[in-house]
C-alpha cells in the first residue's frame, strides 16, 4: 500500500471493463450542449445515471453525421453502458440506415443504442426509444388559441424534413381543422430554425408583408422570444395586439413580459427514462422499449382571449 501511494497507482479501468468488472459509463450525444432545452435532457442523463453509480460523458456533434458516427464508435471503444443521441433528425434511407448500424455494433459490445426525440428505427432491432408528444403539444396550443377566439394564427415552425418540426406542424394543421378553420392565408404557415434571429425576421417579414394575424404559435420558446422581439419593433403590444404561445417551457420563459404561455416538455425526464431503460432492458426492441412522454399546456400572460370572428 505504501508503494502503491508513493507511486500514485491507479486501477486501469480499460482492463476492468474488459473483465466486466466495471460498471461502464452513459454516453450523451448531443448536436449543441448550448442549447437549454438539450441542457436539460443532460441534466435528466446525468442524475439518472449518478443515482445508478454511473459516470456521464457528454459529446456534441454540431450537426455532423460523420463526427456523430466517430463518437458512437469512440464510445463503443470505451465500453460505455449505453450511448444515448438526442436531437431531431430526417428519416430518411441514411438515417435509417446508421441507426441499424449504430445498435446493431453497441449491442455486440455490450451497450445499449437509445434514442430521444429521434425517428424510432425499423422494428427488431436492440434499440431504446424515447420521445415526447409533439403533435398533441403543438394540438394543444393552437386549440388554446383558437378556443380564445383567434381564427388567423401565424405559425412559425422548424425545418422541414425533420421529424420534431413535422410533428408540431401536422399538430398545428390537426388544430385548425378541429376547430373547423381554414388556414386564411399560405403566408400564415412558414418553417425555419429553431432560432430567435429565425423567429425575428419571419415575423418582422410578415408584418411587413401585411399578412394579417392576431396570434403567434412559436414551434420553440427561442422562435417565441424573436417573435416577440419583432412584435415590440413594430409597436405591437402582447397580448393587447397579439398573443403568443410557445413549445418547450425553457426556464427564460416565466421571465418574459408577458410571462409566456407555452408547451411543457419534460426534458430532465426524457434523460433519466433514457438512462433508466436501457440499463434495465438488454433485449430486442419490444413494446416496452419504446415510451412517448406528455406534454402540457402552461397558461401564463401572452394570450388575450378575443370576440369569435
Amino acid at each position: 500500500m505504501a508503494a502503491v501511494k508513493s507511486l500514485h497507482y491507479v486501477v486501469n479501468v480499460h482492463a476492468k471493463a474488459l473483465s466486466g468488472r466495471v460498471a461502464g459509463p452513459v454516453a450523451l450525444v448531443i448536436k449543441d450542449i448550448t442549447g437549454p432545452s438539450l441542457a436539460h435532457v443532460a441534466a435528466g442523463v446525468e442524475q439518472e445515471a449518478a443515482s445508478l453509480g454511473r459516470l456521464s460523458l457528454v459529446c456534441a456533434t454540431h450537426d455532423d453525421s460523420a463526427r456523430e458516427n466517430d463518437l458512437v464508435q469512440l464510445m463503443r471503444e470505451q465500453h460505455a453502458a449505453a450511448v444515448v443521441l438526442v436531437g431531431s433528425a430526417a428519416p430518411d434511407e441514411s438515417y435509417q440506415r446508421r441507426m441499424s448500424e449504430y445498435a446493431r455494433a453497441l449491442d455486440a459490445a455490450g451497450s445499449r443504442l437509445v434514442l430521444v426525440g429521434r425517428p424510432a428505427p425499423a422494428p427488431g432491432l436492440p434499440v431504446t426509444v424515447v420521445d415526447y408528444d409533439n403533435r398533441g403539444g403543438a394540438f394543444q396550443a393552437t386549440s388554446h388559441l383558437l378556443a380564445s377566439g383567434h381564427r388567423s394564427v401565424l405559425f412559425l415552425g422548424g425545418e422541414v424534413g425533420l421529424n420534431s418540426p413535422d410533428e408540431r406542424r401536422a399538430g398545428y394543421l390537426d388544430a385548425l381543422r378541429a376547430h373547423g378553420v381554414a388556414l386564411r392565408a399560405e403566408a400564415l404557415d412558414t418553417q425555419g430554425p429553431y432560432t430567435r434571429v429565425s423567429g425575428y425576421a419571419r415575423t418582422r417579414d410578415a408584418l411587413r408583408n401585411g399578412v394579417e394575424f392576431t396570434a403567434v404559435f412559436a414551434a420553440s420558446d427561442m422562435v417565441a422570444l424573436g417573435a416577440l422581439a419583432a412584435l415590440r419593433e413594430a409597436g405591437r403590444s402582447v397580448p393587447d395586439d397579439v398573443s403568443v404561445v410557445g413549445f418547450d417551457d425553457v426556464p427564460f420563459a416565466t421571465d418574459l413580459t408577458p410571462a409566456l404561455t407555452t408547451i411543457r416538455v419534460p426534458y430532465e425526464e426524457l434523460g433519466r427514462t433514457a438512462v433508466r431503460l436501457a440499463l434495465t432492458r438488454r433485449d430486442a426492441m419490444s413494446d416496452d422499449d419504446r415510451v412517448v412522454l406528455g406534454t402540457q399546456l402552461i397558461i401564463r400572460k401572452s394570450v388575450r382571449r378575443l370576440a369569435w370572428q
